[in-house]
């Protein structure tokens, strides 16, 4: 077998294979005997047909056989040799199959980029920190109050603030749309969930039916949609207005808090609060450190793996919103839309393989019962938890990548430059 490997436009290679005529003269003659044991023709005797009597019945599709298996085992073999890593499976071009002469092939495929990481110290990362004062603790007691408080019917025209049981069917020129209905929906006036106009329509309302009319943004998830002007018929059933939560014995029960009174809990909060912050502050830092990555490092990768990625981001968002893929139009999260994103995510992942063959960096058995016992500390039984992820293969897995990220960034924190950034909490809850 002898191989020539041709580049293409950016990381697409064509590769191709001749294998010599006596391999293929080998293979059919092997198949021939095969046959010839256990074929069955008339006039002839189990195992005494003549070779060419075969050849004329099966010679067709022994012929495709053995191609394709000298295909199948010289197309590794190949790869190997040239020391080649496909990004994705090749498209295979039949050149020459005459059996006279060598059978000749053609494999089309993207490689993965050779890379080697560069850790420039003349980018600087952001170190981040997040300030917590006083009004910030207020203003995350202020929201469990909320969040744990009730609602309650009122007899009023609603305002802002309200929550409003209603109906609604939306129509576009007097056609309805996928998703264009519900009944009993919750919504609460002013949290903006809706697309514009539809909330505002519905303040200082009576409970009563009603249309109104509002217009999809131009940047709608659904392209068929966008900008799209729709007319809604509301049946407005119940107003409530919210009755805050108590800072007593009940909602400490409620946020498993074990506290006595305002004092503590105000202290447990900000103690909550701390933990929370210092989990951001690391990913933040993480992501900075990323981008930095992707800013000093300039290289191709596969459009084939670019899009598989793409299309797991949106399969991901389709089922955030409780849509199959197979089942979901091509104008629902549009592939395009994740295109970039993917395209980072790949540059990422291939920079996170070099980078960690470059501080042979390992997760060992010993790091990763460690990094699990750390993890299992959050839960109520940290035993039962440990043994439930030492059970899930896939689940390892994702631990081990994490134990090995953790050991990059405190590596990649050394290597490179940093300056340190102070983001206030309030800024940070607003985004």
């Amino acid at each position: 077998m002898t191989s020539k490997l041709k580049k293409l436009k950016d990381l697409e290679r064509k590769l191709t294979v001749s294998i010599p005529v006596e391999d293929y003269n080998s293979k059919f003659q092997t198949k021939l005997n095969n046959i010839k044991g256990k074929a069955k023709l008339d006039g002839f005797r189990k195992g005494k047909v003549p070779n060419d009597v075969l050849e004329q019945r099966y010679g067709q599709s022994i012929h495709a056989d053995v191609v394709n298996d000298l295909i199948q085992s010289s197309y590794p073999q190949a790869l190997s040799e040239n020391k080649i890593r496909p990004a994705s499976a090749p498209t295979v071009n039949l050149e020459s199959e005459d059996p006279k002469k060598p059978i000749t092939y053609s494999a089309t495929f993207e490689v993965f980029p050779e890379i080697k990481a560069k850790l420039s110290r003349w980018t600087s990362y952001e170190k981040v920190s997040i300030s917590i004062t006083d009004s910030d603790i207020d203003l995350a007691i202020a929201d469990i109050l909320k969040r744990y408080g009730e609602w309650k019917d009122v007899t009023r025209k609603s305002k802002k603030d309200d929550q409003v049981i209603i109906d609604f069917v939306g129509s576009i020129n007097n056609e309805e749309f996928e998703g264009n209905s519900a009944k009993d929906f919750k919504l609460v006036l002013g949290s903006n969930s809706m697309i514009p106009g539809f909330e505002d329509a519905i303040l200082d309302k009576e409970p009563s039916e009603f249309s109104l009319k509002a217009t999809f943004p131009e940047d709608y998830f659904k392209k068929d949609l966008a900008g799209v002007e729709a007319e809604f018929k509301i049946t407005l059933k119940q107003i409530q207005e919210l009755h805050e939560a108590k800072i007593n014995k009940d909602l400490f029960e409620k946020l498993e808090m074990d506290v006595k009174d305002e004092n503590a809990f105000r202290e447990e909060i900000s103690k909550r609060m701390e933990k929370e912050v210092e989990a951001q502050e690391k990913d933040l830092t993480k992501e900075s450190i990323y981008e930095t990555l992707l800013k000093t490092n300039s290289f191709k990768v596969p459009n084939v793996t670019v899009k598989e990625q793409a299309e797991l981001m949106r399969k991901d968002a389709l089922m955030r919103i409780g849509q199959m893929e197979d089942q979901a139009g091509d104008d629902l999260f549009p592939i395009d839309t994740f295109m970039e994103n993917a395209e980072k995510r790949v540059k990422l992942d291939l920079l996170f393989a070099e980078l960690v063959n470059h501080f042979e960096l390992t997760a060992d058995a010993v790091m990763l019962d460690t990094f699990i016992d750390k993890e299992s500390q959050k839960y109520k039984d940290p035993d039962q938890f440990k043994k439930w992820v030492k059970g899930q293969p896939q689940q390892l897995e994702q631990f081990r990548m994490i134990a090995l990220e953790q050991q990059l960034i405190e590596n990649l924190e050394n290597a490179l430059k940093s300056k340190d950034k102070v983001i206030e909490f309030s800024e940070l809850a607003n985004k």
